[in-house]
């Protein structure tokens, strides 16, 4: 099958194009967002071909994750909307740029995101997340904690940066992602490739997820499957991706700290909360189950449209 497929989601994507399919991902000389073409710091097999829109006449189908893309789509291409993101502005009437349409489907990455967004109608489902396993392995040899995080200096309270002080008084805080350079009293690494961010952040103690408001982070489940304990918010999709024996979550930030403070001391029990989380996360976010739940899906919409 040929898929048409604008590289938005670097993380998502690298999981996605691993299926048996061929996929079309425009690009252009500025390498902007309507033409990023392959991406530089992740593994994508050859299978994933950039190449300018105006040259791809032989999709299949299409993976929409921006309205602005339904516009591009050459006529006749069925489309599926890929929702990333939780609901933005009046949650939950927040309605859906997709919502009241009977020419595609929303796939939602989460139940929590499909549950809050009013979808006005228009068919949905949801593919939950499922990752490349890294190939690291936590140690836990450094006490430091590790967040992966994009733009925490725009974004702010829905990253949780305002939080990030709270848990470097108890160790050194090491933030990895873009747009991370500007963060003041942690220690940023900015814009790593992947493999070498999981090789760093899996010596951390633990992982901090302390998005407030945010879809599953790929980061979290990366985190989970290379064996670490995590402490985060109960917030979102969060609370069903790590069970109580796989990390402590809560939403009195005083609890986190506390926790940050035991699992410094305690090598026993974050060997414990990281082995169940890897457990866990290998089991629900394997990338068989996501590619076999995408194919089914492709099935579905490419034979409907003939």
């Amino acid at each position: 099958m040929n898929i048409l497929l604008w590289h938005v989601h670097g993380s998502w994507t690298t999981s996605f194009v691993q299926g048996k399919h061929r996929y079309l991902i425009p690009v252009n000389d500025a390498r902007d967002a309507w033409g990023r073409g392959r991406a530089r710091t992740f593994d994508w097999p050859a299978t994933a071909e950039e190449l300018p829109l105006e040259e791809i006449h032989d999709a299949d189908v299409a993976i929409v994750q921006r309205p602005e893309e339904l516009e591009r789509v050459p006529k006749g291409v069925p489309v599926i909307y890929v929702e990333h993101n939780t609901p933005k502005g009046d949650v939950p009437s927040t309605r859906h740029p997709m919502a009241g349409r009977d020419d595609l489907v929303i796939a939602h990455v989460t139940d929590f995101n499909e549950l809050m967004w009013d979808n006005g109608g228009t068919r949905t489902t949801v593919i939950e997340h499922g990752i490349v396993e890294p190939k690291a392995r936590w140690t836990g040899e450094l006490g430091h904690f590790a967040v992966v995080t994009n733009e925490p200096v725009r974004r702010q309270r829905v990253t949780g940066t305002d939080l990030f002080p709270r848990f470097a008084t108890v160790a050194p805080l090491d933030v990895f992602g873009m747009g991370v350079e500007r963060l003041t009293g942690v220690t940023p690494y900015e814009d790593l490739p992947q493999h070498r961010m999981h090789a760093e952040v899996a010596r951390r103690r633990a992982y901090l997820h302390l998005c407030r408001w945010t879809s599953l982070g790929l980061s979290l489940i990366e985190a989970m499957q290379m064996g670490m304990p995590i402490i985060g918010l109960a917030t979102t999709e969060a609370v069903v991706a790590v069970p109580p024996d796989a990390g402590v979550l809560d939403t009195r930030v005083a609890t986190l700290v506390e926790a940050a403070h035991w699992l410094l001391e305690d090598d026993a029990a974050a060997a414990a909360l990281g082995a169940r989380a890897r457990q866990v996360a290998l089991a629900r976010y394997g990338l068989d189950r996501f590619l076999a739940d995408w194919d089914r899906l492709l099935e579905e919409e490419t034979c409907a449209s003939r």
